[in-house]
């Protein structure tokens, strides 16, 4: 499959660029605060984040910190199919069987391979995905010899060290000495101690999820309460790290050409540092948990020769520190070729654990 050479970034000005970048970096802060951090005028900032998002620039997401619910565990799956079975006709299949899974919340695919991301309250509904999974895809002769794999990360004993963040890719896209280097990414996932909420609580959580830029005011005509009971429960699974808001970027617009999943299995008799692990999350991650033996990545680049240069430094980097074990799964994805099956949908999984509020 040819990938391009080059990438013609479109034509945004600088300050579109450090607007865009600084929202990524700073998605939960007002735009007073950011129009501040990135010495930009208010005026123009509130009108590029306007227009930007009319040209779908970019979308808001309401991160469910689902382990706060009583979550366990994160799952990353991938599979290899049949490339005689045409992509449209797996995707029919897909949608209708495996996607309708509320614990599946991304999902992407080409024409032989795919992977999806979930949030599960426990094991045996990953399992009995995975079970159905295999099922349907292999009865009709879609996947090769394999099973899918899956690379479990329980939070208990995992750590998620990003979640989709993209500020260090678009700082390095846009031409970091340009910009101010802003970092506000934090673990995500890291406590395990579950919160009981009321019924109001679970109503307003549910539909800031469902609705991640809407005012209090249309969130409190939604479930019943006023725009100050809305916006202090609000500000308590924010500061009770129930919610993380995320802005997303739109790759292909903004000249990323690949996605690549990496899967690390480390030397059973030499568990990766803290340090040797950091090492591994090259500005290019979005993505990245890992366990004492394991490690999964997602990361994005604008070119083919970016995205081999961070291949190549993460092998030689995991041989030198003689953390190799097997060779890692390595598979990347064309933005503007893969099918894009579900994208960032938590909100059906939020309903389940609060009990179809």
């Amino acid at each position: 499959m040819p990938f391009k050479e080059h990438v013609t970034i479109p034509l945004l000005t600088k300050n579109e660029k450090k607007v865009l970048y600084g929202m990524t970096a700073y998605p939960a802060v007002t735009d007073s605060e950011l129009s501040e951090r990135l010495s930009v005028k208010l005026s123009t900032l509130t009108s590029i984040k306007r227009r930007l998002a009319t040209q779908g620039y970019y979308r808001v997401l309401m991160v469910p910190l689902v382990n706060r619910l009583g979550c366990e565990l994160l799952a990353i799956t991938y599979m290899q199919f049949n490339p005689v079975i045409p992509l449209r006709e797996r995707l029919k299949t897909t949608k209708r069987t495996i996607e309708v899974f509320d614990e599946i919340f991304f999902s992407v695919g080409e024409e032989e391979k795919g992977f999806s991301v979930s949030l599960s309250q426990n094991y045996t509904n990953i399992g009995r995905i995975n079970d159905i999974r295999t099922e349907v895809f292999g009865k009709p002769g879609l996947l090769e010899k394999e099973y899918p794999h899956e690379a479990i990360f329980p939070f208990a004993t995992s750590q998620v060290h990003r979640f989709f963040e993209f500020s260090s890719v678009l700082q390095q896209l846009f031409g970091g000495e340009q910009l101010p280097l802003l970092s506000s990414t934090t673990e995500a996932f890291g406590t395990t101690t579950t919160v009981e909420l009321t019924s109001k609580e679970k109503k307003v959580y549910a539909a800031l999820v469902e609705h991640p830029t809407a005012t209090t005011q249309f969130i409190g005509d939604r479930v019943g309460l006023s725009r100050h009971t809305v916006a202090r429960m609000k500000r308590q699974f924010f500061e009770e790290n129930m919610l993380r808001m995320v802005t997303l970027p739109n790759l292909q617009m903004l000249g990323l050409d690949i996605l690549t999943l990496y899967h690390f299995h480390f030397n059973p008799h030499k568990a990766p540092s803290s340090e040797e692990l950091l090492a591994l999350n090259s500005p290019s991650t979005v993505l990245y948990a890992s366990r004492k033996f394991e490690a999964v990545l997602v990361s994005a680049y604008p070119t083919y020769q970016e995205y081999k240069q961070d291949e190549m430094d993460k092998i030689r980097f995991v041989k030198e520190q003689n953390l190799f074990s097997t060779p890692p799964f390595i598979s990347a994805y064309m933005v503007d070729r893969m099918a894009l099956i579900k994208a960032f949908d938590f909100a059906p999984l939020v309903n389940k654990i609060l009990g179809g509020v």
